[in-house]
């Protein structure tokens, strides 16, 4: 009786002692994202900031009577110089619907993607051709999570460092195989088109975005 009474004491603390590891494991990842949104916060602010200072050196000193679409913004020769976990931060990426806005890098690595989109492939930020941007699904609203309620005609915003700002249009939502990477050269036909990709609940699954400018 007494060695039963020990037995189940021992298995209440390994019980307990697990918990307050889950608890504390699920608390830091939870803390340790959030301090990183909020870094991204900051360099997001940063890159603004930067992009109208740049305008403002490159405006013209004739007087503008027509606020110019997102598309027909002019560019500077200057590029906004800004980092973010040591990566080059080369545009911001706005998807109104699903209220996302965040930094994009030059790169994709475990590292750059952990709070900013990056660049997997492609011609460049709003350049002519097609330009891959991967991101996480962390099923938390944040970044590509909720790639999945966009459809047809939704809007997606793409600043790069130059301070050009143009507007795409999604025109192709669909789930292939992670091996497949034929969205990535398609055909542009001398158009600029952006592809967003990320996983989903299947890891040999991607969600794939194609959008095209207008």
């Amino acid at each position: 009786m007494q060695k039963g009474k020990l037995f189940f004491n021992i298995i209440i603390a390994i019980t307990i002692i697990a918990l307050v590891s889950i608890i504390g494991y699920v608390a830091y990842y939870y803390i340790d994202k959030h301090i990183e949104l909020k870094e991204a916060e900051k360099v997001i602010e940063e890159f603004k900031n930067e992009v109208i200072v740049v305008g403002i050196e490159e405006e013209p000193n004739n007087e503008v009577t027509e606020t110019p679409q997102p598309s027909e913004q002019p560019t500077s020769q200057k590029n906004v110089n800004v980092s973010y976990k040591n990566y080059s931060v080369i545009g911001l990426i706005e998807i109104p619907k699903t209220k996302v806005e965040a930094l994009i890098v030059d790169s994709v690595t475990p590292q750059s993607i952990t709070a900013a989109v990056g660049v997997l492939y492609g011609a460049g930020l709003n350049q002519v051709g097609n330009t891959v941007l991967a991101a996480h699904n962390y099923r938390n609203g944040t970044f590509f999570s909720n790639n999945k309620k966009l459809v047809n005609g939704d809007k997606i915003y793409i600043t790069d460092n130059r301070g050009q700002k143009i507007e795409y249009s999604i025109y192709n939502t669909y789930i292939t195989g992670d091996m497949d990477f034929s969205y990535a050269t398609r055909n542009t036909n001398g158009k600029r088109e952006i592809s967003l990709s990320t996983c989903t609940t299947d890891p040999t699954k991607r969600l794939v975005i194609w959008a095209k400018e207008n």
